[in-house]
């Protein structure tokens, strides 16, 4: 083989390595792409099963870009008096940064149930747990267990703990949380206690437990009691749930968009490794 052929033979194959190095970058690209949309997939699919959960908070699946590869920086030389105006970066593709929960308001589900209730505007009530430690929830579907006690769907007790006399009657509860009960041949009412409503800093912190449930985490803040409709803190309506915050058309939509963006990405895998058999056949 002469000088010049294997000049062209050595640059032959440099220029099939650099071209597999790029197209194997391209296969790992679009594999973080379908991995963050696989996330995404998962977030919008429980949105939808929750879209008839009392109170649930829908979330929204956040990315951000991987790291580049910097081939030529913005700004370098080209001459003595001169400058490239742009660089060149080479992205390595896309992952999930965070799942966001909008506490936006759900609209309002008329009851009549006088134990059903429902914050309008910022709070969340307190609930006890069996281990005794205090979660959150925007799920107001309360009612009374056989000691005539507050309690939830699963039977932990409301804080502060509410108990009505046996021979009651109708109860109220007043926006500002006063809960009173009416007794049988009893004019005025029995002050029974007043249900605060709890806010947080950052409400989208809170750890999700399930069951309607957050718990407090460093990034939310400690929880702060608030009288219900003073300071920052929604007002009580009585008789009324407060629907999920899902709305259907906006998720089928994105569930849309986040398909087409998973079916691009197993395209641009396809042609790299297209490419890539071209490249290994020529020799």
């Amino acid at each position: 083989m002469t000088r010049t052929l294997k000049t062209i033979f050595f640059i032959s194959l440099l220029f099939e390595s650099a071209s597999s190095f790029a197209l194997i970058r391209a296969l790992n690209t679009a594999a973080t792409g379908m991995a963050a949309q696989e996330v995404n997939v998962n977030t919008i699919s429980n949105n939808i099963a929750n879209v008839n959960t009392t109170g649930y908070k829908k979330e929204r699946t956040e990315f951000e870009t991987l790291h580049y590869q910097t081939i030529k920086e913005a700004g370098s030389k080209t001459s003595n008096n001169s400058l490239h105006n742009v660089g060149i970066q080479i992205g390595s593709g896309a992952r999930v940064s965070g799942i966001t929960r909008e506490f936006s308001q759900g609209v309002p589900q008329i009851t009549n149930n006088p134990f059903d209730l429902m914050i309008n505007g910022d709070g969340f009530f307190a609930i006890v747990m069996p281990d005794q430690s205090i979660s959150y929830t925007r799920d107001g579907s309360f009612n009374v267990n056989s000691q005539g006690i507050v309690v939830n769907k699963q039977g932990y007790h409301l804080v502060p703990s509410l108990q009505f006399p046996p021979d009651t009657k109708t109860i109220n509860i007043t926006e500002d949380g006063n809960v009173e009960a009416f007794m049988k041949n009893q004019v005025e009412p029995t002050n029974v206690g007043q249900i605060p409503i709890f806010t947080f800093i950052n409400a989208p912190g809170l750890k999700a437990l399930g069951g309607n449930n957050y718990r407090v985490s460093k990034a939310s803040g400690p929880a702060i009691q608030n009288i219900a409709s003073q300071s920052n803190a929604g007002f009580i309506r009585q008789g009324a749930l407060e629907a999920s915050n899902v709305s259907i058309m906006n998720e089928m939509t994105n569930l849309i968009k986040a398909q087409r963006a998973y079916e691009m990405n197993s395209k641009v895998m396809k042609v790299a490794d297209d490419i890539l058999q071209t490249i290994n056949t020529i020799r």
